[in-house]
């Protein structure tokens, strides 16, 4: 095993093109990202923080390291050392979204769903939310009494789908699992960081039960004349869970409370969520913090403020730093008023 890895900055710039994202706002250059120019972008859906995809990987952007390297060719070459296990799976795949409209209305299947595709699988995430516009919120699961048919009928007479679902208003720091069979819908005006479980050199499988009627030209704007997004009925309807809780006591079995690590006057360690292969402890305040690897791969995400480690490297807002498994403890600074989020892929796959 390797003993001299160090800790890489990443690019902060991994922004998905708004073809992709017709839905996407404005706030992550503008509000999120620290040192981006926002005149060079228009809308930005998606930043793709943490990211092995081939469609939208990460890239390096240290001085050790050649610039634009892909990070999934520097784990590669010391797997074992970066990731701490032989397996050489690494789970997460880290988003920061900004809704300036509402997504679709979707689903996620599970694994054993029998119709995914060759080199697709199911795509359990949690979102947590960073900022979002007064009165803005989120739709989770099936309101009260709803059934399958209720959801068939609505499809059926191309209606408003929202009232067969719970509008959940959202506050800052708010966590929902939004586990398979989950119908979900990020609202306008909300900003959520997105952690996703996903299999290596696979894709996470999402299915659109409705997207509000909207119509899009060519590049992506909306277009009353133009073509609706693709619906995935006939899946979405299968893969839903029709069965167990609807309305509050559904919601409420998806949020979850955060734990409270450690408590300093000025400094607050929490965990914040746990997906079970991932896990994400969240440090607000200031002051000096050693950031223990637990012999697994790190992410670092910075929400706010910033930070500094080894020979006056930082890292601000919007930034993401990988710490390798191998590197044991990062001594860390945090500026005053900073916020990050820190993420362990492991110890098991998915």
């Amino acid at each position: 095993m390797s003993d001299h890895l160090e800790p890489v900055i990443l690019r902060a710039d991994n922004f998905t093109p708004p073809a992709r994202t017709p839905w996407g706002g404005r706030r992550i250059v503008s509000h999120h990202k620290a040192g981006i120019d926002p005149a060079r972008f228009g809308v930005v859906g998606e930043a793709w923080e943490f990211s092995l995809d081939a469609a939208f990987p990460s890239r390096v952007a240290s001085p050790d390291w050649h610039r634009d390297a892909r990070l999934a060719d520097v784990i590669a070459a010391e797997p074992r050392s970066w990731i701490g296990r032989d397996d050489g799976h690494i789970s997460l795949l880290l988003k920061l979204i900004d809704a300036g409209d509402q997504l679709s209305v979707q689903v996620h299947p599970s694994d054993s769903y029998a119709a995914l595709e060759p080199g697709t699988c199911g795509k359990p995430e949690a979102w947590l939310v960073v900022a979002h516009e007064p009165g803005a919120g989120i739709w989770l699961g099936l309101a009260d009494d709803i059934s399958r048919e209720d959801v068939e009928a609505a499809l059926d007479a191309g209606a408003d789908l929202a009232p067969c679902l719970n509008f959940v208003p959202v506050a800052v720091g708010d966590a929902f699992v939004i586990a398979p069979g989950t119908v979900h819908a990020i609202g306008a005006g909300v900003t959520v960081v997105e952690p996703q479980l996903v299999h290596p050199d696979r894709s996470g499988v999402t299915y659109r039960f409705w997207d509000w009627g909207r119509r899009y030209g060519p590049s992506g704007v909306l277009d009353v004349a133009g073509t609706p997004r693709a619906l995935h009925r006939e899946h979405a309807l299968a893969v839903t869970g029709w069965d167990g809780l609807r309305g509050q006591a559904f919601v409420e079995s998806r949020r979850y409370h955060p734990v409270v690590i450690e408590e300093r006057a000025e400094l607050l360690h929490q965990l914040v969520l746990d997906l079970g292969p991932v896990s994400v402890e969240r440090l607000s305040g200031r002051g000096s913090f050693d950031i223990k690897t637990k012999s697994t791969l790190t992410v670092i995400y910075v929400l706010a403020g910033g930070l500094t480690f080894g020979a006056a490297r930082r890292v601000e807002r919007g930034g993401t730093v990988v710490v390798p498994a191998i590197f044991g403890t990062l001594a860390a600074t945090l500026d005053a008023d900073t916020d990050l989020l820190v993420l362990y892929d492991g110890p098991q796959g998915i």
